[in-house]
Order: structure tokens, then sequence, then C-alpha cells
């Protein structure tokens, strides 16, 4: 009977654990948190690309402020287009709620487009307020820890600003029940961000 062949030895590969490099000036360093910064930002400008889509298509094009409203529709697809970029560059996940927001985004532009010029200019300043509240803690947290996204964030936080006070200049405080209404799109706008970051 033949002997049996010895089973074959295997040796297991030893690793030497690394050291990672230190990052060098100017190197973005990548973190959680500024990847929910990243996926939140592109949700809120989606969402805002969406709320002046339905403002348009309620008011149209031959309205008296819809020079205005594509004005800042625009500027918000150039947000949204930049965001986009990020995303993919950063390999971030989008928020899976998107589908949410094309709906919920449209459905407010309409809905208070319905209302009236000054109540679709009252959604407006009560967004961006939240918006500019948002991008300011966003960069007192990045303190130049990530130059690319702290500009990105500064730069479209300046443009957000102009848009609320645009909308102030144009009547949003004139709004029937001005404070109810902008409390609540507030409101709703910080749920927004909140969930955003984390699903």
């Amino acid at each position: 009977m033949p002997a049996k062949a010895a089973p074959e030895k295997t040796y297991s590969a030893v690793t030497e654990k690394t050291v990672p490099a230190r990052p060098l000036p100017g190197d973005r360093v990548r973190t959680g948190a500024t990847d929910r910064m990243v996926r939140v930002d592109h949700a809120g400008e989606f969402g805002a690309v969406r709320i002046y889509a339905g403002q348009r298509a309620i008011l149209g094009e031959r309205h008296a402020k819809a020079g205005l409203l594509r004005h800042m529709h625009e500027q918000e697809k150039v947000h949204l287009a930049r965001f986009d970029k990020l995303i993919a560059e950063r390999g971030v996940r989008p928020t899976a709620l998107a589908p949410v927001w094309h709906v919920a985004g449209f459905a407010l532009g309409a809905a208070t487009a319905f209302l009236g010029e000054k109540a679709a200019m009252a959604c407006t300043a009560a967004v961006e307020e939240v918006i500019d509240d948002h991008y300011q803690s966003q960069r007192d947290t990045l303190k130049g820890s990530d130059p690319e996204l702290e500009e990105v964030i500064e730069t479209f936080q300046a443009e957000e600003v102009e848009h609320k006070e645009i909308a102030l200049a144009h009547g949003a405080e004139e709004t029937p029940a001005y404070p109810l209404l902008a409390g609540v799109i507030k409101a709703g706008c910080r749920a927004a961000i909140w969930l955003s970051k984390r699903v």
C-alpha cells in the first residue's frame, strides 16, 4: 500500500504594521464628518433647485419676479453641480432621501408660489436663513482642515445670503402670517438637514 503523501506545508505571510505618513501642508484630511457635510450640502442644494423649479412652474416666466427666480435658480443649479462633483470625486454616498427631497422641494416651492409672489419670497428668506446658519456652522467646524470644501461653502454661503436679502427686499415679510409660515419652513429645513446627514 503506497504511503500517504505528506500534507503540504503552508506559511502565512508576516506583515508589519506601518504608521501612515503625516499629511503635508494643504492636504485634505478625509473624515466621516466632512463626508457628512458633503452629503447634506448636496441634498440641500438639490432641494433648493427643486423649490425654485416648483415656484417657477406656478408663477411662470411672465411674472414680475420671473427674472429674480431665474437668477436664484441658476445659482442653485451651479451649487448642485459643484456638490455633484464633490460627491463623485470623494466617493461620498448621497442621501437615500433624494427621492423624498425631489418631491418635497418641488411641492414646497409650488405651494408657496400658489399663495402669491410674497409667499414665494417668504419661502426663500426662511430657507436661506437656515442655510446661512448651517454653512456658518460647517465653516466654524472645518477651520482650515479641508480648504477645498471650506472655500466652496464660503462662496455658496455668500450667494445664499444674497438670495435671502433679495427675498426680504421683495416683500417676504409682508406675507400674511409670515412668522408662522417662516417658522414652519425653517423647522422643515432643519429636520431635512438632520435626516440627510444620517440617511
